[in-house]
């Protein structure tokens, strides 16, 4: 396979190999991105877009700012970044051209955040989910993710609310909320440590909120930081991992019978047909509750806590040798 053309575009060394373990080529990833892309998208429009690509005989590499070869027909969005301290131009990727213009560049995953470009440069945007990331003790089965997926949904339920869940290409899920317009920053984070507290309750020996790794103890992380303007790796992407899986939806019935390493470059495409379950599995947006955004308010941000709890250890181990 040499060049090809498609949507406009020439593409490129199609049958070079697309990272060590991927056992795929960056003509399958392009072949993927096409058949998939009408539905990958949507999730993507308007989001300032992080993606991760990976040169041959280089490590992968997370690109925010677009590089100045960008054709000027990508959107973008340009913002400031605090903590590198500069302007950064993120594409916007709205549509399947753009999306196979980063594949050519070997993008393979595309993260983005969960507000639109416009409110996230002043953050007075409102989030369109809340997002609970499922993260498993190390070696532990995939059964444990979806044992504490089935919490965070009770927890949800509990409160008249309702979430999609999605493989994370990786070892985890990730449960998407849906939330109507006009929710702050701040009530969001909030809320989303909250659900991630009260599922903890539920079953404290299976899951934790603890943020310091070393105080996990086995137990599966609920992780609630996806929060203001923290990204998220997007449905449908492809992830740099062993066999190139994917981030795929799954029903709540079906969740405890998946293998996520089914979901991959090659199977995913053919597993969809024609369908969009992310869009068919995902609730209307809803009303957070107060009683929620007000417990949450109590709960001290975890990267913060963690920051100063690192501090104080730190100083405590210098103070005993």
């Amino acid at each position: 396979m040499g060049d090809d053309v498609r949507a406009g575009l020439k593409f490129s060394s199609l049958d070079s190999p697309l990272f060590d373990g991927a056992e795929v080529t960056k003509g399958d990833l392009i072949d993927y991105l096409e058949a998939v892309g009408e539905r990958m998208v949507p999730p993507l429009r308007g989001r300032p877009l992080s993606v991760v690509r990976v040169r041959p005989g280089q490590e992968p590499f997370m690109q925010k700012n677009l590089p100045k070869y960008t054709p000027e027909w990508v959107h973008r969005a340009t913002m400031w970044a605090g903590s590198s301290k500069r302007e950064i131009s993120y594409a916007l990727c709205d549509d399947v051209r753009t999306l196979l213009w980063f594949g050519n560049q070997r993008a393979v995953e595309y993260h983005v955040t969960l507000l639109f470009a416009e409110g996230l440069a002043d953050y007075s945007g409102s989030p369109t989910h809340l997002v609970l990331d499922i993260d498993p003790a190390p070696d532990a089965p995939f059964a444990q993710a979806v044992s504490a997926a089935e919490l965070i949904r009770q927890a949800l339920a509990n409160d008249g609310l309702a979430g999609a869940v999605k493989t994370s290409g990786s070892k985890g899920v990730h449960i998407f909320v849906p939330v109507r317009p006009g929710v702050d920053l701040e009530d969001a984070a909030a809320a989303t440590r909250a659900i991630a507290a009260r599922a903890e309750r539920l079953d404290p020996e299976l899951a934790t909120t603890a943020f310091i790794r070393e105080d996990r103890g086995g137990k599966v992380f609920l992780d609630s930081t996806r929060a203001g303007g923290a990204t998220v790796v997007s449905v449908y992407s492809p992830r740099i991992r062993p066999g190139a899986t994917v981030s795929f939806p799954v029903s709540w019935s079906d969740l405890p019978s998946v293998d996520p390493h089914d979901f991959t470059i090659r199977t995913a495409a053919k597993l969809l047909g024609d369908r969009d379950p992310w869009s068919e599995l995902m609730p209307e947006p809803q009303t957070l509750p107060g009683d929620l955004i007000a417990e949450g308010h109590t709960i001290p941000v975890a990267r913060v806590q963690a920051m100063h709890e690192g501090k104080r250890r730190a100083r405590d181990r210098r103070n005993t040798h």
